[in-house]
């Protein structure tokens, strides 16, 4: 099934996508460009991406990854996404589907990517079920995720743009997540975490704090 294919799967946002992909290229001006790499380096192996978006990570991947398999439910997004995977210096399967039902099988992938995804899932426990279903024994989870501020003034912002207009405008993004809460309910372990303002050069906005880390599926 090609990007331009419609899928059960597919969840419609046409005015975000669009304001989404160009807004993204400002982005990367701004510091994601860096952040994307740093979210990737050291992967190997078979690497699933999901929500992978317009698919600006895919030219960050290290040749050490020998596939990455992104999962994009939002139409017009994937086709950009498409476009980006023809010239990623890794090879790169762009396919439908949604984080709470991956289209792979069990222990099949040795990476699992989240990058600005999980703020907009409409069931993180069933995502992070699927991630620990896809992933090997000793695989790793990278994340670059929107989260709840650290100050009490902020927290409060958040929680009311997303009770109002946030995810109306943002294709379902909530800002008062709290990802590494999630993937450590799910069983993981976070190894590695750094709390980061993004983009740090404009005022505070209530998407403005992220977290960026790496976690393991937690021995027991």
């Amino acid at each position: 099934m090609t990007a331009a294919n419609s899928s059960p799967s597919d969840l419609r946002h046409p005015m975000f996508s669009w304001i989404y992909a160009r807004m993204s290229r400002r982005m990367e001006a701004e510091g994601m460009s860096g952040l994307r790499t740093e979210l990737l380096a050291g992967l190997s192996g078979r690497v699933v991406e999901l929500g992978a978006g317009n698919g600006l990570n895919f030219a960050h991947y290290p040749r050490t990854v020998s596939e990455v398999v992104a999962v994009e439910p939002e139409p017009y997004l994937r086709t950009h996404a498409e476009g980006a995977a023809a010239t990623a210096p890794v090879p790169v399967t762009v396919t439908p589907g949604r984080a709470e039902q991956v289209p792979l099988a069990d222990d099949s992938v040795d990476a699992v990517v989240l990058c600005l995804v999980m703020c907009s899932l409409p069931d993180r426990a069933a995502a992070m079920a699927e991630v620990r279903r896809v992933l090997r024994p000793n695989g790793s989870l990278r994340f670059l995720e929107h989260t709840i501020a650290p100050t009490p003034g902020l927290r409060a912002v958040q929680k009311i743009v997303d009770a109002t207009f946030w995810p109306r405008i943002a294709g379902g993004c909530h800002t008062a997540t709290d990802p590494v809460g999630t993937i450590a309910t799910a069983g993981f372990e976070v190894t590695e975490l750094r709390r980061l303002r993004f983009p740090d050069i404009r005022f505070t906005q209530p998407s403005t704090p992220h977290v960026l880390g790496t976690a393991q599926m937690a021995t027991t």
